[in-house]
C-alpha cells in the first residue's frame, strides 16, 4: 500500500518519495519491521495461548529425553510468523505482482493446513489432521502454483545467452520475456535445462508435454521441502534457525535474478518482477529471526505445523519462481537429510521386521533426534546400522551444529553461481 501512496505522491513532487522505488531500502524496511512485529506480537500471543490452554500434547518422554523441561509451551507459533511476514508485505510490496501474490497465498494456504493440524492436536486427538489430507492441500497448492506459472503472462524470463566478441565471452539476454520451462543446473557450464527438451521426440506436443512435466515438478517439490521442513521442527529454534539461513540465501538469488546487470555478469536467468520475491522473502527472514526470540532453547513457544508446513512451501515456490529449484537439495540439505532418515528407517525396519528382527539404519528418526539419545534407551536387540554418536548431545548443540551444516550449505549454492 505504502509503495502505491509514495509513488502517487511522488508526482506532486513530495521529497523522498523516490526511495519507495528501490528495492534495497524497502526491502530493509520490510526485514526490519517484520522484526519488530514478531518480537512485539510474539510476546502478547504466548501469554493468550497460555490463558486458553494453547498448549502441545505432552511429548513422550522415552522418546524425548528433554520432555519434562516442555510442559505447557504453547504452539501455533507459526501464526507469529505468518502474521508478522504478511503485515510488512501488504504495507511495502507491490501487490499487483504475480509473485508476490504467489507468495502470500502459498503462506495463508500451508497456514491454514497446518493451524487445523495444530488445533486437531490440542482439541480433539492427538494425532492431528490426516497425512493423507495434508498432503491433498500440499499437492493442490502445488498444481495451482505451477499452472499459474504456466499460465500468467506476467510469468516469464529473458534467457541468458553466451556471444562470442573478438575471442572473448559476452552474455546477453534477449531482449523479449517469454515464457519458459527453462531451469538452472548447477556447476555445469551453460546450465540452462529446458524440460521441453526432454520431451523432443514428441514433436508438436513436446510445448505441453514440457509444462505439464513442469506443473507436476512444481506440485513434487512443494510437497518434499514442505515435509522435510516440517519434520526438521523437532527441537527448540531447530527449524526457524535453518530456515531463516535458507531464506536468507534465496533473497540473495532471487536478487541477482532480478538485476539484470548482475544477472549478465552471472550469466544465469534475468527474471522481472522477481524483485519483490525480496521483499516477501526479507520479511519472512525477520519474522523468523523475531521468533527466535521466544524459540530457541528453551522455547517458550512451538512453531507447529502452522509454521513449518508454511516454511516449506515458501523455500520451495521461491526457488521454482527463480527458476533454482536444482539448488534445493543444496539449500534445504538438512531437510533431505531428516527426509532421506525417515524414509530409509522405515524401509529397513521392514526388511528387519520379515526376518522376526529390530533393525534401524540410525538410532532414530528424523536425524536429528539420533543425536539425543541417552545410553540405555535403545533395546539390546535392536541393531543399528550407524550407532554414531555413542552419547547423547545436548539439544542446543545439535541445533547449533545444524545451523552451521546449513550455513555451510548455503554459501555452496551461491557459489554455484560463479563456480561451472
Amino acid at each position: 500500500m505504502l509503495y502505491y501512496l509514495f509513488r502517487h505522491l511522488g508526482e506532486f513532487g513530495l521529497s523522498g518519495a523516490h526511495m519507495w522505488s528501490y528495492i534495497s531500502f524497502r526491502a530493509l524496511l520490510t526485514l526490519v519491521l517484520s522484526a519488530i512485529i514478531s518480537l512485539w506480537f510474539g510476546e502478547y500471543f504466548i501469554k493468550w495461548m497460555k490463558r486458553h490452554n494453547g498448549e502441545e500434547t505432552q511429548r513422550d518422554i522415552t522418546i524425548d529425553p528433554y520432555g519434562v523441561e516442555k510442559k505447557g509451551v504453547p504452539t501455533m507459533g507459526g501464526i507469529i510468523i505468518i502474521v508478522a511476514t504478511l503485515v510488512p508485505c501488504l504495507l511495502f510490496g507491490r501487490l499487483r505482482n504475480i509473485y508476490m501474490l504467489l507468495m502470500l497465498f502459498t503462506t495463508v494456504w500451508l497456514g491454514a493446513i497446518g493451524f487445523a493440524d495444530d488445533y486437531i492436536k490440542m482439541k480433539v486427538t492427538k494425532d492431528g489432521l490426516r497425512p493423507l489430507y495434508k498432503l491433498m492441500g500440499q499437492a493442490l497448492l502445488g498444481l495451482i502454483v505451477g499452472l499459474t506459472l504456466w499460465q500468467s503472462p506476467d510469468a516469464v524470463i529473458r534467457e541468458n545467452v553466451t556471444m562470442e566478441n573478438n575471442g572473448a565471452e559476452l552474455v546477453i539476454h534477449k531482449s523479449e520475456p517469454v515464457k519458459s520451462t527453462i531451469t538452472t543446473i548447477p556447476f555445469v557450464k551453460n546450465n540452462n535445462l529446458d524440460y521441453q527438451s526432454i520431451f523432443s521426440w514428441m514433436g508438436d506436443y513436446k510445448r505441453a508435454a514440457g509444462w505439464i512435466f513442469f506443473v507436476l515438478l512444481v506440485t513434487f517439490v512443494v510437497m518434499a521441502v514442505s515435509n522435510g521442513s516440517n519434520l526438521n521442527d523437532g527441537m527448540d529454534g531447530m527449524c526457524a534457525g535453518n530456515s531463516a539461513i535458507m531464506v536468507g540465501t534465496l533473497a540473495i538469488l532471487a536478487y541477482v535474478s532480478s538485476h539484470i546487470g548482475f544477472a549478465s555478469y552471472l550469466n544465469i536467468m534475468y527474471v522481472p518482477g522477481s524483485e519483490e520475491l525480496v521483499i516477501f522473502l526479507l520479511a519472512f527472514m525477520g519474522a523468523l529471526i523475531g521468533f527466535l526470540w521466544y524459540n530457541a532453547y528453551p522455547a517458550q513457544i512451538f512453531m507447529g505445523d502452522t509454521g513449518s508446513l508454511s516454511i516449506g512451501g515458501i523455500i520451495a515456490v521461491t526457488a521454482i519462481i527463480i527458476h533454482k529449484e536444482l539448488l534445493i537439495p543444496i539449500i534445504c540439505f538438512v531437510f533431505l537429510c531428516e527426509s532421506v532418515s525417515v524414509l530409509l528407517q522405515t524401509q529397513y525396519a521392514k526388511m528387519g521386521n520379515k526376518r522376526g528382527e529390530k533393525w534401524r539404519v540410525v538410532k532414530r528418526a528424523p536425524i536429528h533426534d539420533a543425536f539425543r539419545v541417552k545410553p540405555g534407551q535403545i533395546p539390546d536387540n535392536f541393531k543399528i546400522l550407524l550407532n554414531f554418536p555413542k552419547g547423547c548431545w545436548l539439544e542446543s548443540k545439535i541445533t547449533t551444529r545444524f545451523w552451521i551444516i546449513t550455513i555451510v550449505m548455503a554459501a555452496l549454492a551461491i557459489v554455484t553461481l560463479k563456480i561451472r
